[in-house]
């Protein structure tokens, strides 16, 4: 049996999706936070889903049992947040990385993919950034959570044995969005439409990929690799900006004479990184390639959220 740690989630009930189609059988933690049960709604008897804080170590470890390879999404989703409530990335990030390690240990779990980001580059000097890129310095709290996640779990296997998968993921889009520039745009023009805010001055620019490209790449690679530590950059190899996102959810959402204003400097928020541009050649060289590009994975998002979000 898999265990996906939030499965009810953006990616995770992705994931989630294609192990049922691969014949898996799926357990799911989820404290329900950002989670929503109607993302898992559609395999009604075919998964079990266990709601639980991963703060929660006795029922974690329970849920543990029987276990074979352990799916860890789970995790503060919002960036923003950690700057408002200090201790969510610690709590929900690093703290609940130990506990899911922890219940692994106890019931003889092997094996762990965890869903890292490309946060923990910070502002890298070397652009596109690869894999052997260092010193690590992430300037969010987020960033510093799963630095910190990633540095447990390869402590784990060097210590007690297994196998781990770390992804670090370029920012990830796709149906089921809770949260993100798209996300966020969509409800801005919803709520006026002759206005779209955009935090920064629009300049800032980030590696994208499709959730489904995500959560096959990383399915491709528990699969294909097998090294006690495998750590892939996943993405998509190219970059869009926040400009170019507000033009494209303004043209998709059919609304004219829409103006974009722009609050001005180089980041969204407080640790905001301006540019990320991830070097994906460890990917591709296992034979992995994206089905779309960037712009055109925020486009196929756009178009999706906006008929799942409505903008009447």
């Amino acid at each position: 049996m898999e265990l996906v740690t939030g499965g009810a989630g953006f990616i995770g009930s992705h994931l989630v999706d294609s192990l049922v189609d691969k014949g898996k059988k799926v357990r799911v933690i989820d404290n329900f936070s950002s989670g929503k049960m109607e993302f898992l709604s559609h395999h009604k008897g075919d998964v079990e889903i266990v709601k639980c804080d991963l703060l929660d170590f006795e029922n974690v470890s329970k849920a543990m049992a029987g276990i074979e390879t352990v799916h860890h999404l789970a995790a503060n989703p919002d960036i923003r947040l950690g700057t408002e409530v200090t201790d969510t990335d610690l709590k929900q990030g690093t703290m609940a990385t130990y506990n899911i390690l922890e219940a692994m240990r106890i019931n003889g779990v092997n094996n762990i993919s965890f869903a890292s980001s490309s946060a923990i580059y910070g502002e890298a000097e070397e652009m596109p950034t690869s894999e052997k890129y260092g010193p690590l310095l992430p300037i969010s709290l987020y960033g510093a959570s799963k630095i910190a996640s990633e540095t447990l779990i390869t402590a784990w296997i060097g210590t007690f044995g297994g196998k781990a998968w770390i992804h670090r993921f370029a920012n990830i889009v796709g149906p089921r969005g809770t949260h993100g520039v798209i996300f966020d745009f969509i409800h801005k023009l919803k709520k006026t439409p002759n206005r779209l805010e955009v935090l920064g001055d629009g300049f800032q620019e980030k590696s994208y990929m499709s959730v489904h490209d995500c959560v096959n790449s990383m399915l491709y690679l528990i699969e294909k690799t097998d090294d006690d530590v495998n750590l892939f950059n996943l993405g998509t190899g190219d970059t869009c900006s926040v400009r170019k996102i507000a033009e494209i959810v303004v043209e998709e959402s059919g609304i004219e004479n829409v103006k974009i204003e722009y609050t001005g400097g180089k980041r969204g928020w407080a640790g905001d990184v301006p540019k990320t541009f991830l070097n994906v050649d460890k990917l591709l060289e296992t034979g992995f390639e994206p089905t779309r590009m960037s712009e055109e994975t925020i486009r196929d998002c756009v178009i999706n959220l906006i008929d799942e979000i409505g903008l009447k």
